[in-house]
Parts: structure tokens; sequence; C-alpha cells
């Protein structure tokens, strides 16, 4: 981990994680957009939501049931403490509408996948 002294609740980056399903769904809906003669623009996919790289860590331990090492290193140059994107303009002009907002519904599909047992089916 990049560093745990960012000014942020618990020290770590706040990032806006999008499940790969909903990232599917947006590029779909902005080919769609396109070949309906839509003008090419630029969209943001994201929940409008951040979770800490702590939160992500916790949540993958619980959805795992497995122990994670932590390391804990300097900051890398330039990054910012949060990042958290806003899909108002996706939603608005696309129709996109992520479906899974929740963090451990979205580490619980990867850790499927990693294992064979993926089901995208929401």
């Amino acid at each position: 981990m990049f560093g745990d002294d960012y000014p942020t609740p618990d020290g770590s980056c706040l990032r806006d994680y999008v499940h790969v399903c909903d990232l599917i769904d947006g590029h779909l809906l902005a080919l769609d957009y396109l070949r309906a003669n839509g003008k090419p623009d630029a969209f943001n996919l994201g929940i409008g939501k951040g979770f800490s790289v702590f939160e992500m860590i916790e949540a993958a331990k619980t959805v795992t049931k497995k122990p994670i090492k932590v390391e804990i290193g300097e900051r890398r140059a330039g990054d910012p403490a949060c990042l958290i994107a806003s899909g108002s303009k996706a939603r608005a002009t696309l129709n996109w509408n992520p479906k899974y907002l929740s963090i451990e519904d979205i580490i619980a599909d990867a850790w499927g996948w990693h294992n064979g047992k993926a089901s995208y089916d929401k």
C-alpha cells in the first residue's frame, strides 16, 4: 500500500470502484448512443462514492475469509488523496445506472471469477 498519511478519515487513499459488468454496460450504452448518431463525447463511469484502501482490504478479508498481509510504503508521487468520479453525465445521456454499488459484491464477484465461480446475474 502506498501511503497511510493522506488527509482522509483513515489516512489511505479514497477511490471510486466500479464493477466490470457496470463498465461493460456503460461502454455498450455509449456504442448504442454513437450508432444512434449521438455526438462523440467523454463520459465518466463512476458510482460517485469513494472507498478507502483500508476499507477495501477489510472488505476483501471478509469476502475471501483469508488473511491479507498489508505492507505500507511511501506515497507515490502525484497520487491524490481522493479520486471519485461522477457518473451523472452518463446517467443523463446514456441512461447508465450501475447495478453493483456494494464493494463487498464487487469483491465477491472478482474473487469468484478468480476461483472459477463467477455469477453476474444481477
